[in-house]
C-alpha cells in the first residue's frame, strides 16, 4: 500500500497537491524514477509549471519530509502540554502516531527510501525535527517511569515508532479499524515491557 489518503486541506492549495502526488508517485516508483514532468502531469499543470512552487525535484522533497516531520512535532507538544495525566497523554501520543502510520503510508515509505536524496541543510532540519518529536515521547514516559533512564525511555520509542510505521507493509489484510487498536495494544505492550525490564 502506496497511497496517500485523500487530503483534508483545501482544494485550492496548489502546493499541496503537487506535495501529495510527488509523496504518492516517489513511494510508488522512487525519487529517481519519477520526473517534474509526472508530478505535474498528476496534478493537471506541465512539468515547467512546477518549478513557479518549487525550485526542483530536490526541493520538492525536502518540504514534503519537512512539512511532516514539523506536524508530527507541533501536535506532539500540542498534546504533551495538555492538562491531561501522563497516561492519559501517551495514549494520544499513540492515537496520533498511529493516525500518521495508517492515513500516509505514501510518506514513511518516501521517509524510509529518500530522506539520503534531501540536500543536506534541509535534512539537518528533518533530523532536529525528528529528535524533538521523540524527546516529548520520553518526557512523558519518564513521568511515568522515572526509574528507568532516559536512554532506554529513547531506545524504547525508537522502536515502537519502527513498529508503528511498518503499516506499509503489515496493514494490507486488515482495515484500518482494525488496524488501529491492535497496534494500540501491541504499542503499549511493547513499552511497557521496555521500561518495566531494566
Amino acid at each position: 500500500m502506496t497511497t496517500a489518503p485523500t487530503s483534508t486541506r483545501p482544494r485550492g492549495n496548489r502546493r499541496a497537491e503537487i506535495l501529495e502526488a510527488a509523496a504518492r508517485l516517489f513511494a510508488a516508483r522512487g525519487f529517481h524514477g519519477v520526473s517534474i514532468e509526472d508530478i505535474g502531469g498528476a496534478v493537471g499543470v506541465s512539468g515547467p509549471a512546477l518549478y513557479r512552487h518549487f525550485s526542483g525535484k530536490e526541493a520538492l522533497l525536502a518540504e514534503l519530509l519537512l512539512d511532516i516531520s514539523s506536524r508530527l512535532r507541533e501536535s506532539a507538544v500540542a498534546v504533551v502540554t495538555a492538562s491531561a495525566a501522563p497516561d492519559e497523554i501517551l495514549d494520544a501520543l499513540l492515537d496520533a502516531q498511529i493516525t500518521f502510520a495508517l492515513e500516509q503510508p505514501a510518506l514513511i515509505t518516501v521517509h524510509d527510501r529518500e530522506l539520503g536524496n534531501v540536500p543536506e541543510p534541509e535534512r539537518r532540519q528533518i533530523r532536529r525535527l525528528q529528535r524533538l518529536y521523540v524527546e516529548e515521547w520520553v518526557t512523558v514516559l519518564a513521568e511515568l517511569h522515572p526509574s528507568c533512564p532516559a536512554a532506554r525511555l529513547r531506545a524504547a520509542t525508537h522502536a515502537v515508532f519502527g513498529l508503528l510505521n511498518s503499516t506499509p507493509h503489515s496493514a494490507g489484510e486488515l482495515s484500518p479499524a482494525a488496524m488501529r487498536p491492535l497496534l494500540h495494544a501491541m504499542a503499549r505492550a511493547a513499552l511497557t515491557s521496555a521500561v518495566s525490564e531494566h
